[in-house]
């Protein structure tokens, strides 16, 4: 499985070095900036270098700021700083460490490796449907990576979404984007408040302040994130805020079956058990919805080889 490779046309890298003939755009701290790679709504992700090699070398990094708007803002910077406190604490494969990070006066920013590879979003979006072992690896790796945060900081990610994973063209998968990852106990304290996350892929009980989020609300993310390689589209894809709320709430998907008949029964039988809309229905812990995977897997390839 780890040889595994993605279609040859979309081994595009998303994060990628560039030489020092990049003049920098600007600098965050000691960083030089090169090359924007990525623009959201509060932060901007740039190719960069480390200031001092003048020119020289070349940028293997990517550097996370506040965008101008947000720059002065407490729940922005909390968000970024929230971010560096996980990604330092946890060291595992399929989470992006944190390298470095700075706040006080100046530009807060933090820094990580620049990674190859480009986001789950982009490679579902530009039509590429993985086998099913590609698509039942690439979950379990990033159910790994959740089990690793959980055991190194007790937290929950929070935002488990396609366009929160990176994708090598190897097929390993890497989580990213760990600023709304909070504990068991800041998830109780913030049930009555706004929902965090993204409303498409968020547990029900996210959505509502009768449960408060826990791993199983991560599980549920993540089996969205699943059912959308398997069928091509996430359990529910309507853009009305209100609609999806009351979709992920209190409607059952469609069997993924009838988006893609040859997906073997078992496998239908544990995304949408990831799916079920009460967390006690869910698979309990990390733990065993990776043993569940890594079955599937195996069972997969000997069906073929028999």
């Amino acid at each position: 499985m780890e040889t595994a490779h993605l279609p040859t046309a979309q081994r595009v890298p998303l994060l990628r070095s560039q030489t020092d003939s990049s003049a920098p755009l600007g600098r965050a701290g000691d960083w030089a900036l090169l090359a924007p790679l990525g623009v959201g709504e509060l932060f901007g992700v740039y190719v960069a270098r480390p200031a001092e090699n003048d020119g020289t070398g070349s940028a293997s990094y990517a550097v996370k700021v506040l965008r101008e708007p947000w720059r002065n803002d407490p729940t922005a910077i909390a968000i970024l700083r929230r971010e560096a406190i996980v990604g330092s604490a946890v060291s595992h494969p399929n989470v992006v460490p944190i390298l470095s990070s700075a706040f006080g006066d100046q530009l807060p920013y933090l820094v990580m490796p620049c990674l190859d590879g480009q986001s789950l979003a982009s490679l579902l979006g530009a039509g590429w449907r993985p086998e099913l072992p590609i698509a039942l690896w690439i979950a379990r790796q990033i159910a790994t990576g959740l089990a690793a945060i959980e055991s190194s900081c007790g937290m929950i990610h929070g935002d488990i979404k396609p366009s929160n994973v990176i994708v090598a063209s190897n097929g390993h998968a890497t989580l990213i984007d760990l600023g709304f990852a909070r504990t068991r106990d800041e998830c109780r304290a913030a049930a009555d408040r706004p929902v965090l996350g993204t409303l498409r892929y968020a547990a029900p009980e996210t959505l509502t302040s009768a449960l408060a989020a826990d791993v199983r609300s991560d599980i549920y993310s993540l089996g969205t994130m699943l059912y959308e390689m398997l069928a091509g589209n996430p359990p529910f894809a309507v853009g009305a805020p209100a609609d999806l709320v009351c979709l992920q709430r209190e409607v059952k998907p469609v069997c993924i079956r009838e988006h893609r008949p040859d997906v073997p029964r078992p496998i239908t039988s544990l995304v949408h058990t990831m799916l079920s809309k009460a967390p006690l229905r869910r698979p309990q812990t990390l733990e065993e919805t990776i043993d569940r995977i890594a079955r599937l897997e195996i069972e997969w390839f000997a069906d073929r080889a028999a």
